[in-house]
């Protein structure tokens, strides 16, 4: 004889149906809001080309559902849009030199870690004597590159723009095609470019350091978690 619910249990198997139903619409409900989840990075193009990604990769394995929309962006733009909700996370550059130092936001930084700057050329690239100095730089926009110009003028270095790229990438193939030197901090000279400052009397250059810029105020936690990776693999 088979067993049948008593009167009880056919109301508590109604209740119950009901609160799996509710458990598996919030279950939904959360993947789509995990699934809609958008962080978006602004990084200075100076930082470490070739291991970006790296860390994206360990984003997505940690975050899967997150979208991660990266900008590269000159470090003066990241300071300057750093409360203003352009962007969820800020990793930009600034030079160690009191004179020349780039103008930094206040408030709370994680420091990356500072890396020497070098002048580079490709390692074919000869100067002929006699030649101005043949500089390859980025737009004016880029505080670095204002500074290094600034510092030829004030050591009295004959040069020339002999080239201006938009970004790191067409600065490294115009070292490439030895077009002339450029500046540029350790960790962004390619394989195919060495130091140049030994081949002839150019001042010697600062560090450069990097950092992810102040949080804004009540910053999603998951947000806060990528900041902890980015912090953890890049320092």
């Amino acid at each position: 004889m088979g067993a049948s619910l008593t009167p009880a249990g056919e109301r508590l198997v109604v209740h119950a149906r009901k609160i799996l139903a509710l458990s598996d619409a919030a279950l939904r409900d959360l993947h789509d809001a995990e699934s809609s989840r958008e962080l978006r990075l602004a990084v200075t193009d100076y930082f470490r080309p070739h291991a970006l990604p790296g860390i994206f990769e360990r984003i997505g394995a940690q975050f899967p559902q997150l979208r991660l929309r990266v900008a590269l962006r000159n470090s003066a733009l990241i300071e300057e849009q750093t409360h203003t909700g352009t962007f969820d996370i800020g990793l930009s550059m600034r030079v160690l030199h009191d004179e020349y130092s780039l103008d930094v936001a206040p408030g709370e930084r994680r420091m990356l870690g500072c890396e020497p700057m070098h002048w580079v050329a490709d390692k074919s690239f000869v100067l002929p004597d006699g030649v101005p100095l043949p500089l390859i730089v980025l737009p004016e926009t880029c505080s670095l590159q204002r500074f290094v110009i600034r510092m030829l003028d004030e050591h009295r270095i004959a040069y020339s723009i002999a080239h201006s790229a938009t970004n790191i990438g067409g600065l490294h193939l115009a070292l490439a095609a030895g077009l002339g030197v450029a500046c540029l901090n350790a960790s962004a000279i390619p394989s195919t470019a060495a130091p140049f400052e030994h081949h002839m009397q150019l001042p010697q250059l600062p560090e450069a350091e990097f950092s992810l810029v102040p949080p804004r105020c009540g910053e999603p936690s998951f947000v806060s978690g990528v900041r902890e990776i980015l912090a953890e693999h890049l320092s």
